[in-house]
């Protein structure tokens, strides 16, 4: 048995200190193939300091073996030492048998740095030169599935499964492609490959994305089953409160939906979309206080969220709190872009204060954006009258009629306007 052998066979036994005494004599007395084999087993095993220093060895006594400097770059680039990496690969030319490895190694080493584009362009050049090498596409798939950008990963993945492999370094290739279809919308064709994922292998992510397909798809009762077991088996996975509710919610089942919620408020009280989710679900439940708490508390985590400030507004127009919503929206009236729902809002408070020029300039300011819609134009029409503002008002009764040209007392208001000469 040489030294290696050993040092590994007391590595297996747990004996570290007996094996970093082995090691040193393997150093010493094993042969260089011996020893690259050794490094190779301990880089698998995950002692990166022992292999790196064989290869540097070798290296030192080898200094045209290439694939000793991609695999001496490849230990560089987890220990984040890109610029003493990127020296050893520079150092490998296209003829190199070596080449195509040290594509890969760099393509590592750009991606660790985000540098995506670059990373990309070195699996692609490995690609052509290596068109067979499984290995290369599914890196290339992998960056693709890390830059979000599903629609290149799919025919890759796709490639792989063909080839055989339902699995790859350890991850489910069949997986990969249910969730890329399920982020590129196109639902029905990842919910087939997502239910072929065995129990054993339904991780919560991959649960997640079952779960929120069959929502997609409005199969509400197979989303709250598959949210529902992920719920149970852990409790923490976040993501998982707005879809389950969401999918109750379909069923018409508020109760169980705004259980849910809060149930998913107790694990991420600091998700102000799941505050303000929450708060609408209690609208529908007819508790306006439990739904104004949950805005409130939305709103104190995030005060620039419009959407929330857009339900807290519309709930104190509900409740006729004219001032409390002028106080509400005032403070938001000097974004660069304001929501026209606001305007509406400040115009009905503004009109019923009697703050006529106030509520005119919020009229004003709404108008553009709600001439299609009827429960604006309708009381739009009676303020500009009031108003005097007449030409306005008769511009958005007939634009109230052609959406609803069967009401008889909106009928009878153009006949007057009519009879004034318009």
């Amino acid at each position: 048995m040489s030294y290696s052998e050993a040092a590994l066979d007391l590595l297996e036994k747990g004996q570290l200190d007996d094996f970093k005494k082995q090691f040193a004599l393997a150093l010493r007395h094993d042969d260089d193939d011996t020893l690259y084999g050794l490094a190779e087993e301990l880089y698998s095993l995950g002692f990166i300091n022992q292999s790196k220093r064989i290869y540097e060895n070798l290296l030192k006594k080898y200094p045209d073996e290439d694939e000793l400097r991609t695999n001496l770059a490849d230990i560089l680039v987890g220990e984040d030492k890109t610029d003493e990496a990127l020296l050893l690969l520079n150092e490998i030319k296209p003829d190199s048998s070596a080449y195509v490895q040290s594509l890969m190694v760099a393509a590592d080493l750009y991606q660790t740095q985000e540098l995506f584009e670059v990373s990309e362009q070195k699996l692609l050049k490995a690609l052509e030169l290596a068109p067979d090498e499984t290995v290369i596409r599914f890196a290339l798939a992998e960056l693709y599935f890390t830059m979000r950008e599903f629609a290149k990963s799919i025919p890759l993945y796709m490639q792989i499964i063909e080839a055989g492999n339902l699995t790859f370094s350890a991850v489910n290739i069949v997986e990969r492609v249910g969730v890329a279809y399920a982020n590129e919308g196109r639902f029905e064709q990842a919910v087939g490959y997502l239910e072929q994922v065995h129990s054993g292998e339904m991780t919560p992510d991959v649960k997640f994305e079952l779960g929120f397909t069959y929502l997609q798809l409005k199969d509400t009762k197979k989303a709250i089953e598959t949210l529902s077991e992920l719920q149970e088996s852990d409790s923490q996975y976040t993501s998982l409160y707005p879809y389950l509710g969401q999918a109750y919610e379909a069923e018409n089942q508020n109760d169980e939906a705004l259980k849910v919620l809060q149930e998913g408020l107790a694990v991420d009280e600091y998700n102000e979309k799941l505050w303000l989710q929450a708060a609408k679900t209690a609208l529908k439940l007819d508790d306006e206080d439990l739904a104004k708490q949950y805005l409130d508390k939305g709103r104190q985590l995030d005060p620039e969220d419009l959407e929330i400030a857009i339900q807290l507004s519309n709930l104190f127009v509900k409740q006729e709190k004219w001032q409390d919503n002028i106080d509400l929206v005032s403070s938001y009236l000097d974004q660069e872009k304001v929501d026209p729902q606001l305007y509406w809002n400040l115009a009905v408070s503004y009109n019923h204060l009697e703050n006529l020029d106030k509520a005119q300039e919020a009229y004003e300011n709404a108008q553009p954006f709600f001439m299609d819609q009827k429960d604006f134009l309708k009381p739009a029409v009676y303020f500009f009258r009031k108003v005097g503002q007449m030409e306005m008002a008769f511009t958005l009764l007939k634009k109230y009629l052609e959406l609803v040209p069967e009401d008889d007392e909106m009928n009878l208001l153009l006949e007057d306007f009519q009879q004034m000469g318009f």
